[in-house]
């Protein structure tokens, strides 16, 4: 009996490990609770590569009565299903809706895996962000991830958000109600950052991330995601703010990191700009004073872009 109870024991364990998200050297990952009914899955704060399969960002879950509200699912349908399924370890109530926080891939993809199982949910975005994806992101998103990570094969039907907000929309969903910010332009020209009042909890998407530093596209500004932070950082605190990478904390934990990094390289381009050195030949200065960051994820690739990127934001005004 004792030989047949082991044996029951050891194929139970070995299902959950099977059920279980897991990715390689990155680990387990599961929803953390962050407030009574508010959950976050924190990703690898790594760029998309196969072993983390695509994902790195941190979707979100916040349980209403009846239903819940998901935040960000992730960068692509099989990445979707495994949230879902620990979506599902957090409640059985069905999902209601979606907020998506801007146009790129690596937050939204997964938008198909939840659609399929539930058709009815609505899904929100920032209404620049729905006609930019349509019109040839979401292809571009496609591309870079699949290519990065192998994982997107056979998904590249897309569950477009269904309903476009934009900058001061207040949306109720199961009595959980939501404040919605657009900054003209700051991540990139789609971004949603999302309050939910009932928790006091700010959604920053990439707007802030910790740990890693990402990228700043063609439709971005650095100066105005400065900016944005900056508003942020003079207004009351809230209790918790999530960003689109990295852990999830209070201000001086996720928003003031972010923001001095951005004062750094706005500060010693524009002085470069105005001694009329170019980006390159400050860059090992700025990264001097950045020692607090070279752990973060990317900075070795990531800075030079970043530098040329403020650059040619300050040519463009001084034109």
């Amino acid at each position: 009996m004792k030989r047949v109870t082991g044996s029951l024991i050891g194929v139970l364990l070995l299902m959950t490990g099977l059920n279980a998200f897991v990715l390689g050297k990155y680990g387990e990952f599961k929803f953390e609770k962050l407030h009574e009914n508010i959950y976050v899955m924190h990703g690898p704060v790594t760029e998309p590569n196969k072993e983390n399969e695509g994902f790195m960002n941190n979707p979100a879950v916040i349980e209403g009565k009846n239903g819940l509200i998901i935040v960000d699912p992730g960068g692509n349908y099989n990445i979707g299903e495994k949230v879902l399924s620990e979506i599902e370890n957090v409640s059985k109530k069905p999902i209601l809706a979606i907020f998506n926080t801007h146009k790129h891939g690596d937050h939204w993809f997964a938008n198909k895996a939840i659609a399929e199982k539930y058709p009815k949910a609505v899904i929100y975005a920032d209404e620049h962000m729905i006609a930019e994806a349509k019109a040839g992101e979401a292809e571009k998103w496609y591309n870079i991830l699949d290519r990065m990570t192998g994982n997107l094969k056979g998904t590249k039907e897309f569950a477009y958000p269904t309903r476009a907000l934009k900058m001061g929309d207040k949306i109720e969903v199961d009595s959980e109600i939501f404040v919605v910010r657009h900054p003209k332009t700051a991540h990139t020209d789609t971004d949603l950052l999302i309050e939910h009042v009932n928790s006091n909890t700010l959604f920053l998407g990439d707007n802030v991330m910790r740990g890693r530093f990402g990228a700043f596209d063609s439709t971005s500004s650095v100066f105005g995601n400065r900016k944005l932070l900056e508003e942020i950082m003079a207004e009351p605190e809230m209790k918790m703010y999530v960003p689109g990478h990295g852990q999830s904390g209070r201000r001086k934990e996720t928003v003031e990191p972010y923001l001095a990094y951005l004062k750094v390289i706005t500060e010693e381009i524009a002085k470069a700009y105005e001694d009329e050195v170019e980006p390159y030949e400050v860059a090992d200065k700025v990264k001097a004073r950045l020692e607090a960051y070279k752990a973060w994820d990317g900075i070795e690739h990531t800075l030079g872009r970043h530098l040329d990127k403020v650059y040619a934001e300050i040519e463009a005004m001084d034109e």
